[in-house]
């Protein structure tokens, strides 16, 4: 059995810590000044928008506008769930699931254990994305009846609740796409840590640059 480097335990490791601290000092960064982050800016403008949409009563754009996000959001959860079975698919074809104990998941001890869990981070990364991405889709229907729903025929039907409720649909496709974007560092994982570390890098820097333009 052959034992591994100990570049497969410390470069995992930084590519978490440097993954979680960015989106640690993101998340500091919305909440203090929401106006320098695409997620700051894009809230606001969302709520604008959901704002005119019922005082002018555009429903077509809303609908419209709605219907493109639902389309965008099932491609994205139906491509995650179809990579997720066939990453399961792989696991049990080659029977490395059957023929490994549970505590060789919690126990790294050796290659042949460390691509098995590889590959399960992998397809736990892409049902996260597919929960977060049909979830998104839940909320942009519940969004799509309030919105044509008159400010005047009832209290609770207000700008600032449905605004909300939007952008709980918005966070959700981010939180989408977030595991898309991590799929990246995962993947190249399979060819190496060196190469999953330096993905991580790179990844941080595209994350910073879009992450604070809307």
């Amino acid at each position: 059995m052959q034992q591994l480097n100990w570049t497969e335990s410390v470069f995992p490791v930084c590519t978490l810590l440097i993954l979680l601290l960015y989106h640690v000092h993101y998340y500091f960064q919305v909440k203090r000044s929401p106006m320098q982050t695409a997620i700051g800016i894009t809230q606001y403008l969302r709520t604008f928008w959901v704002e005119t949409v019922m005082e002018q009563k555009r429903d077509i754009l809303a609908v419209q506008t709605l219907r493109n996000w639902v389309m965008a959001s099932s491609l994205l959860a139906s491509t995650a769930v179809l990579i997720s079975i066939g990453l399961l698919s792989y696991l049990f074809q080659q029977n490395r699931i059957i023929e490994l104990p549970f505590s060789a998941y919690l126990i790294i001890g050796s290659t042949r254990n460390l691509d098995v869990l590889k590959i399960l981070l992998l397809f736990l990364n892409f049902s996260f994305a597919f929960l977060n991405f049909t979830l998104s889709i839940r909320y942009y229907n519940h969004v799509n009846f309030m919105i044509n729903v008159p400010l005047d025929r009832d209290d609770a039907v207000t700008v600032g609740y449905i605004s909300r409720i939007l952008n709980l649909g918005m966070l959700h496709y981010t939180l989408g796409m977030r595991a898309y974007y991590l799929a990246g560092p995962l993947l190249l994982w399979l060819f190496g840590p060196v190469w999953m570390l330096l993905g991580s890098v790179v990844l941080v820097g595209i994350l910073y640059r879009i992450d604070r333009t809307a």
